[in-house]
């Protein structure tokens, strides 16, 4: 055990060291903070959504599972269907109207890709700063594609996602990957 706390001391004290002694990224002298990253478009999604249904309230907050039964998708390098049998699970706060969701299901693409899908995100609706209403509604998807594919970029990127409003039923989802 002494040997172990040791080793681990030795290696915070070498990462602490070279900390102390590397040069932190230069940002531009006009520049107060880092640029952000740059978004690339990848997709939109057109979910199709089943019936909701709630296992109410739970040690957690209250529970909706949100079916999802089909769908297409389309972005500028892969297009296809959305597979029936996924689900959004949503996990609500009604005190804070915070709600947490985890949306799991497949897509397949229109050359017969199975690709997984894993998206976690935040919805809030809130008042902002200023007092007014404030809605946010953002999540990251996570794509688990075949490493042999020629969808196997999706998997070493991170990408976020925003809903597009739209008339038709079910949700719209606009898909970027983080440069």
């Amino acid at each position: 055990m002494k040997k172990f706390i040791f080793t681990a001391f030795m290696v915070l004290a070498t990462l602490t060291l070279s900390a102390q002694n590397s040069k932190p990224a230069e940002t531009p002298k006009d520049a107060k903070y880092p640029e952000a990253p740059q978004l690339e478009f990848v997709l939109q999604l057109q979910v199709d959504l089943g019936q909701a249904y709630s296992l109410g309230d739970t040690p957690h907050g209250r529970r909706t599972v949100i079916p999802i039964t089909g769908g297409t998708f389309e972005g500028p390098q892969l297009k296809g269907t959305i597979i029936n049998g996924g689900a959004d699970y949503q996990l609500a706060d009604p005190k804070t109207n915070r709600t947490e969701l985890e949306a799991i299901y497949s897509i397949k693409t229109d050359d017969g890709v199975y690709i997984h899908v894993r998206n976690k995100g935040v919805i809030c609706n809130t008042k902002g700063n200023d007092g007014k209403p404030s809605f946010y509604f953002k999540a990251a998807p996570q794509f688990e594609a075949p490493s042999d594919s020629p969808y196997a970029w999706l998997n070493n990127a991170i990408y976020v996602c925003e809903p597009a409003w739209s008339q038709r039923p079910g949700i719209t989802l606009n898909v970027w990957r983080v440069k």
